[in-house]
């Protein structure tokens, strides 16, 4: 079965990446000289920042270098979502190995804006630097399986890095879009339909090679940079430096996944909503869903997921939902590759707005369906979280939201004609859902208060990490994490 975009969103509830990326060779590069393990980096800079644009001409010498104009400048500057296809970098980098990125900081360096491009799913775009550098990784794709370790080069994206951990027999849980990048999903957190079983993608990161403001290749891990190490684990793509490879702990690839669909008739999502958030919280791990509320009159639900075990099992845990509550049912049960495929959609560019709230708790599902009367092409996707997850305390990584029952993505299609008009609509959604926090993933621009939104008590500690590594904001964005 192969699902548009659209439909891939409600079924999955993919994860986007954020506005960094990862990159690399089959093996970790050589690591350049790295600060002492847990020490602070050393200032890099003058106090006087370096005047006038960079030296384009010489770095052009050392990395592949697109400038406006240049044949190829226009395709290698988009990204997914053709609303940004307006913004226009400086130059495009793009990098083949750490060495080109380590160039590419130190040549652009507090002259201008520096983003990193991995797979180009920024909801904000914020990986097309306008008038800036893009460090485009698309180069650094490789993935080597090492035993029950994998090194995922920064460019990655997911369909490659599921079809050779499969071919392997390895797991490794991540987003369902197939062309999400694994650095900006990692950076997120990472969030996927094996979730509750397996946690999310940063909980299986061991190590990362990470150009850092000063422009030095460093490895951030549990024993090197520990704090830089912590924050890369769910605190948002495009902040602390560059990663041009990830280093993960991967498991044995389950031989069943059982995934599902069931579909509910028109004015039941009241009662689809109250129960699957009784339900999903007590099923076992291996269960995952999501509830997607599509838009109109009647608001319509809809519940799909999957379940690392055969179809009967699952059988038996949706009874415990659908007993309460009739839908028709799609059941199949498949290999763990087969399995990631079918949550698979298009690779097809899509306009679009976005946004999201944390489900904290049980909630009134009234305030959730309500808001979206009669507002067609517009789809709350509901993820489920626990299990795995939750067994994590919410400051051991970045990621805050460890004790939430779901993650809500607010999405709605929206072209030249209408982006305004489905901007504003997504932000009277979000506003008027009464809900809490946000999955930086779904990275918002209008997001109220988005630091705490994203992060929880866990922002003050990433300041205190962007002033260690990038005191001056090289990396600084619109949404950065900035020093404390």
């Amino acid at each position: 079965m192969k699902l548009g975009r659209r439909n891939f969103l409600k079924l999955a509830g993919a994860a986007a990446a954020g506005a960094a990326a990862t990159a690399c060779s089959a093996a970790p590069p050589a690591q350049a000289p790295s600060s002492a393990p847990g020490t602070s980096l050393p200032p890099s800079t003058s106090a006087t920042p370096p005047s006038g644009p960079p030296d384009w001409a010489a770095l052009r010498e050392k990395v592949s270098l697109l400038l406006p104009g240049d044949s190829g400048y226009d395709n290698a500057k988009r990204v997914f979502n053709p609303a940004f296809d307006d913004l226009k970098p400086a130059a495009i980098a793009k990098c083949a190995k750490p060495e080109d990125v380590q160039a590419a900081v130190e040549a652009a360096a507090r002259r201008v804006p520096i983003a990193a491009r991995g797979g180009g799913h920024s909801y904000a775009g914020y990986s097309v630097p306008d008038g800036g550098l893009m460090i485009d990784l698309g180069g650094m794709s490789s993935v080597d399986v090492q035993g029950d370790r994998v090194v995922i080069g920064a460019g990655a994206k997911l369909k490659d890095v599921y079809a050779i951990l499969g071919g392997a027999g390895r797991c490794l849980p991540a987003g369902s879009c197939p062309s999400v990048g694994i650095a900006g999903l990692t950076l997120g957190g990472g969030i996927g339909v094996l979730a509750r079983k397996y946690g999310l993608t940063c909980d299986h990161l061991v190590s990362a090679q990470v150009v850092t403001a000063d422009g030095v290749l460093r490895t951030a891990s549990a024993d090197s940079e520990p704090e830089l190490f912590w924050a890369l684990r769910g605190g948002g793509g495009g902040n602390f430096g560059v990663v041009t490879s990830f280093t993960f702990r991967t498991d044995p690839s389950p031989s069943v996944v059982s995934v599902f669909s069931l579909n509910f008739p028109a004015g039941s999502a009241n009662d689809v909503l109250a129960e699957w958030q009784r339900w999903l919280p007590e099923a076992p791990p291996e269960l995952w869903a999501n509830v997607v509320l599509s838009g109109g009159s009647p608001v319509g639900a809809r519940v799909s997921g999957c379940h690392v075990g055969d179809s009967a099992s699952l059988g038996r845990e949706l009874d415990k939902l659908t007993g309460k509550v009739r839908g028709t049912r799609t059941v199949k049960q498949l290999d763990y590759l087969g399995a990631m495929k079918y949550f698979s959609g298009s690779e097809s560019r899509q306009s679009f707005v976005a946004s999201s709230r944390i489900l904290g708790e049980v909630t009134d599902p009234a305030k959730l369906t309500s808001i979206l009367d009669g507002r067609r092409g517009m789809d709350l996707l509901v993820d489920g979280l626990g299990g795995a997850v939750a067994d994590i305390a919410p400051d051991a990584t970045a990621f805050w939201h460890r004790k939430a029952i779901g993650s809500v993505q607010i999405y709605s299609r929206a072209d030249t004609r209408n982006r305004s008009v489905a901007t504003d609509s997504v932000a009277e959604v979000v506003t008027g859902l009464g809900l809490g926090g946000g999955y930086v993933n779904y990275i918002d621009p209008a997001l109220p208060d988005w630091m705490t939104a994203y992060y929880g008590d866990n922002a003050a500690r990433l300041k205190k990490v962007a002033k260690t590594y990038d005191p001056e904001k090289v990396f600084g964005f619109a949404q950065a994490v900035t020093p404390a």
